[in-house]
């Protein structure tokens, strides 16, 4: 999910996890803590301090937090009998050094579990210190692969730029990828029109093509992506 706030995730991931702990669910939310050793030790930007927001957030008035919510970090040393789900916070690649060994071991602990990943950026990210090189790249790319698309969301800009936003790109599992066109209606007001819907994730070409107006919209039934998450427990 394209996202500008950490605040916008958090609240994401708050309302995701009290939506299972409200069906009785236990469920973990995880941020990955520092990676490396000594001098080279380190954690994504984007995640500094994130895991004392967590702390912090308010969890609802039944005491959710602890009970059945609860807070790790990724690993396989985060996974207890007790948990019946996990969240895990946007685990990401960091230059020199790798989420997916850890991110592995704790899928592997979890088992049948289910183990939900918001906003991954699991891409390679090579150094000169020889992490995520060559070796290996293909193990790391089945594992990463492995996982299904619930719900994806992107904005849309002109090609170099991040304004204006000229649409968006969103598929809630197991419906189509829709495709939508931003139309300004009037001053501080506007309205997104679905203008292409594809079986897999649309190219470059597929998109420019729908923009065009050469991509007619193909009509699929309604499917809620939370009675698909309610199927697997």
């Amino acid at each position: 999910m394209d996202v500008y706030r950490i605040g916008t995730l958090l609240e994401l991931i708050r309302e995701l996890a009290l939506s299972f702990a409200n069906d009785g669910k236990v469920v973990k939310v995880c941020v990955q803590g520092s990676m490396g050793e000594g001098i080279f030790s380190g954690m994504p930007l984007q995640l500094a301090g994130t895991r004392r927001m967590l702390e912090a957030m308010d969890w609802g008035e039944y005491e959710a937090k602890g009970n059945f919510i609860k807070l790790g970090s990724v690993g396989a040393n985060d996974v207890h009998e007790a948990d019946e789900m996990f969240i895990l916070m946007a685990p990401q690649n960091a230059v020199g050094n790798c989420i997916i060994e850890d991110l592995q071991a704790m899928v592997d602990a979890a088992g049948k579990r289910p183990v939900i990943l918001v906003n991954p950026r699991l891409k390679d990210l090579p150094s000169a210190g020889g992490v995520m090189q060559v070796s290996g790249r293909e193990k790391r790319m089945e594992f990463t692969e492995s996982f299904l698309t619930c719900y994806y969301f992107r904005l849309l800009y002109t090609a170099g730029t991040q304004y204006p936003i000229l649409g968006s790109l969103r598929r809630a599992y197991p419906l189509q990828y829709e495709l939508y066109k931003r139309i300004d209606l009037e001053p501080g007001k506007e309205k997104y029109s679905i203008i292409g819907s594809f079986n897999s994730e649309p190219s470059k070409a597929d998109i420019n093509d729908a923009f065009s107006g050469h991509l007619l919209r193909k009509e699929t039934p309604a499917t809620s992506i939370w009675g698909f998450l309610s199927s697997i427990f």
